[in-house]
């Protein structure tokens, strides 16, 4: 029985990542430059200097005991992770553009939105879920608000359909093309 239940588990979670992985797939050139720059970053200088603290480490001894040298192992691990999750992701993506209107909601452009409800505002970047940070007002085009934000053009009141039951309104108050497009990085995992 219990093997049974460990094969149901683990069918339940490859579903969840396959949904995971899913969502990750939209990305513009730029983000696939930025993500093949760190690729070659963490190949040609990090992984280095990674292998020479676990060969360091790997010399002091008795590994049963050695910290210094688990610790670089795992640091060594969460590099190569991270290339082999930035090449997945390059490999699966779909290339979307960048480009829109200059007066419309579009990638990379800065919004300034009122709720409804409340009457607050708040300005809001449309990205990619790859550069997402919703603390920092980065907001991804596959989210709700950011699907139902894109195209429309300032003046224009916007559903954002949360889920079957609770949706909300919104109001464009402006739109505007974001000077630095660089602060807004990749996400880790």
């Amino acid at each position: 029985m219990r093997r049974f239940r460990r094969s149901l588990g683990g069918a339940y979670i490859c579903r969840k990542l396959q949904k995971w992985r899913d969502m990750f797939n939209q990305l513009t050139q730029k983000d696939i430059e930025a993500m093949e720059a760190e690729i070659e970053e963490r190949k040609l200088v990090i992984r280095p200097r990674l292998l020479e603290a676990v060969k360091e480490a790997r010399a002091h001894g008795d590994l049963s005991e050695n910290f210094e040298y688990y610790a670089a192992k795992r640091e060594k691990n969460k590099n190569e992770s991270r290339i082999r999750f930035l090449e997945k992701m390059i490999k699966t993506a779909e290339v979307i553009s960048d480009s829109s209107e200059e007066d419309e909601v579009g990638m990379n452009k800065t919004v300034e939105v009122e709720f409804e409800e409340d009457g607050t505002s708040q300005k809001l970047k449309i990205v990619t879920t790859m550069r997402g940070n919703s603390l920092e007002g980065l907001v991804s085009v596959e989210s709700p608000i950011g699907k139902a934000l894109m195209g429309h053009k300032a003046g224009d009141r916007v559903y954002v359909q949360v889920n079957a039951q609770y949706g909300y309104y919104l109001k464009v108050k402006s739109v505007e093309v974001s000077e630095n497009e660089e602060e807004a990085k990749l996400r880790s995992f």
